[in-house]
């Protein structure tokens, strides 16, 4: 019992801390000290305790409670509660939440989550983000909860207005959420935050899924976090993967991500604990954080000419393994922390993700420096915001970075790194395509290379060719262009090169998951590689279109909206079966709406009506194309 009492004290400490922005241990560490009171005292009320309380004038109820999240790190337990459900997945952000309260399509008040029950009045505050619009389309009380967060590259510039007005300049890209929520003064720096809404809550809402939800609150102008809809295990375990890469890499921190169940009536049926909604399970990566010397940072030039900074760390041992290197993101992260040789830092590894830096706990004497010249083709190097940018598209490091990242997305898998570098320096390849024009002699001129080995370079790079469209796109480079949002494209029904050669704009900021910014950056990205398209095209790529027989809704624009006797990615399956392309909203230039529903408050539904497009139930579509 005296464990019990230590740790609920502990546990009380420092969950205020956190919430004050002020942590003194990591999260894998809090975690533990709940875990080790779960196994002493499972029913311990302070296993139940939501954020932190709320005192003072700014005192506000909240008319749902607003629950912590239930998790877990292990992927059977994951898979145990998924059960046969089909679930959908988000970045848990690491942030402050917040609720958002609309009273006729005005914004008219803020809330934090508080202890769940009580929250903070922020609406002087949340005024700032400019990524919580001030007036909505949905009429009545409406609440949209979300996560206010900050980005790198508006911490970078945070900081230095920080200290600019005299004020004590933020250590940690986490903390400063709390730490600017909290303030009393200068609130106009929270313009330097950001806002993504996970959920909405209105006597209106009509939504029979998850994504059709998010769909939903996306058309109110909110930014989302990408959602992922899960299949099958296969499906999640890549998306865990690909989530320990944003961790390391991505432009905002997250600590994990959310899962939930895709049919909104499991919510009403499953409820919530006390605690936590049992629709809903977060996965978390076991870490572990410790101190070492930062010995010095390398620069390396990636293909899109970054210059991205390695620190080169005294070896510590870190979740079972030896860490001599740590991602430190960009060069505004190194001129934020002040970083230089002999800094004792604080590094952390989650669920095998590369290490990456958390804080300068000791700083030394030694004087900051950043390389004036790119250190692949000696050319000056240039400050692009919170990064350090080589323009010389003929410079070596990015002309390898692009080819390998070609071959290992396209699935040349002999070609090793190495490799690519000697068939550099002989003059072999100078770009992706010229891997198409190389013979077997020539490959037997390289180091080291007999009849065999030849033979499989050769076959290796031919069998590449037959590649489906997502694949060769996703291997191109291209900003934004993921393998899930390459995906996307190719599923709205530009499945063509041909197609793919000619979005445009309006296009593409059609399809699901690509916003204006997003959609412009993949799109001059996309331009830049045509040349490159073409003389792999010619090289003997091709892609065979999916034959579907000829419909009445070839070519046709179709959305999809409420009530349906299968699953969505069913239907989505056998209207694209029927050569239709999916849209995700409905204008002007959609074809149809398919629903069951006869009558619906559903903005889809509402905006068809209005502009008389044809509303098709399955029994119509039976009739249009035959049973399914």
């Amino acid at each position: 019992m005296d464990r019990v009492k230590v740790l609920e004290k502990e546990i009380k400490r420092h969950k205020s801390l956190y919430y004050q922005g002020k942590p003194e241990i990591s999260d894998a560490q809090y975690d533990q000290l709940e875990d080790e009171l779960k196994d002493l005292d499972p029913q311990n009320p302070v296993l139940e305790i939501i954020g932190a309380g709320v005192t003072g004038n700014n005192k506000v109820k909240h008319d749902t409670k607003m629950l912590s999240l239930n998790k877990t790190y292990k992927l059977e337990e994951l898979i145990s509660w998924k059960d046969s459900y089909e679930i959908v997945s988000t970045y848990k952000i690491d942030g402050i939440s917040c609720s958002l309260i609309y009273e006729n399509g005005k914004l008219a008040l803020s809330k934090t989550r508080g202890d769940g029950s009580f929250g903070e009045n922020i609406t002087n505050k949340v005024i700032w983000i400019d990524s919580i619009p001030s007036t909505i389309s949905l009429n009545g009380k409406v609440e949209v909860r979300g996560e206010i967060y900050c980005t790198e590259e508006d911490f970078f510039h945070l900081s230095d207005e920080m200290i600019s007005r005299g004020l004590e300049k933020p250590t940690s890209q986490r903390n400063i959420v709390a730490g600017l929520i909290g303030r009393k003064t200068d609130l106009d720096l929270c313009r330097y935050l950001s806002f993504k809404a996970f959920d909405l809550i209105s006597d209106q809402a009509t939504y029979k899924t998850e994504m059709e939800k998010n769909s939903s609150i996306a058309k109110q102008g909110f930014e989302i976090p990408y959602l992922y809809l899960h299949k099958d295990k296969k499906d999640i375990e890549k998306r865990l993967e690909d989530t320990k890469l944003f961790m390391s890499e991505g432009e905002y921190q997250i600590d994990g991500i959310v899962f939930s169940y895709n049919d909104l009536s499991l919510h009403e049926e499953l409820g919530n604990t006390a605690h936590h909604p049992r629709y809903k399970m977060a996965f978390k990566f076991q870490g572990e954080s410790k101190e070492t010397t930062l010995n010095d940072i390398l620069w390396n030039v990636s293909r899109n000419g970054t210059l991205t900074p390695v620190g080169i760390v005294e070896p510590v041992e870190l979740s079972g393994a030896k860490i001599s290197r740590v991602t430190l993101h960009n060069y505004g992260l190194v001129k934020q922390y002040e970083l230089k040789k002999g800094d004792v830092i604080e590094i952390v590894r989650s669920g095998e993700v590369i290490p990456k830096f958390i804080s300068v706990v000791k700083s030394s004497e030694a004087v900051q420096e950043f390389p004036d010249k790119c250190p692949s083709c000696d050319q000056k190097i240039y400050i692009d915001d919170i990064r350090l940018k080589c323009r010389n598209t003929s410079c070596p490091a990015q002309v390898k970075e692009e080819i390998l990242n070609f071959v290992a997305k396209i699935g040349i898998d002999d070609i090793s790194s190495k490799r690519i570098d000697e068939m550099l320096n002989s003059k072999l390849i100078s770009n992706i395509s010229d891997l198409y024009k190389v013979k077997k002699e020539q490959f037997l001129e390289l180091d080291k290379v007999k009849e065999k080995l030849a033979t499989k370079f050769v076959e290796g790079i031919e069998k590449s060719k037959q590649v489906d469209l997502i694949t060769f796109l996703s291997a191109l480079g291209i900003s934004g262009g993921a393998y899930n949002k390459c995906e996307k494209v190719v599923q709205a029904g530009y499945d063509n090169i041909d197609k793919i050669l000619k979005l445009d704009l309006y296009q593409l900021v059609d399809i699901e998951g690509f916003a204006e910014k997003s959609a412009e950056e993949f799109l001059n990205s996309l331009r830049s590689k045509h040349e490159l398209i073409k003389e792999l095209l010619k090289s003997g790529f091709s892609f065979e279109k999916k034959q579907t027989a000829q419909t009445v809704l070839t070519g046709k624009k179709i959305c999809i909206t409420g009530s349906l006797s299968m699953k969505r990615s069913e239907m989505e399956t056998i209207l694209r079966d029927a050569g239709a392309i999916m849209v995700s909203s409905v204008t002007k230039n959609t074809d149809y709406l398919v629903t069951n529903d006869t009558e619906s408050s559903s903005s889809k539904f509402k905006k068809a009506e209005k502009l008389e497009i044809p509303i098709l139930n399955e029994d119509k579509l039976k009739g249009m194309i035959g049973d399914f």
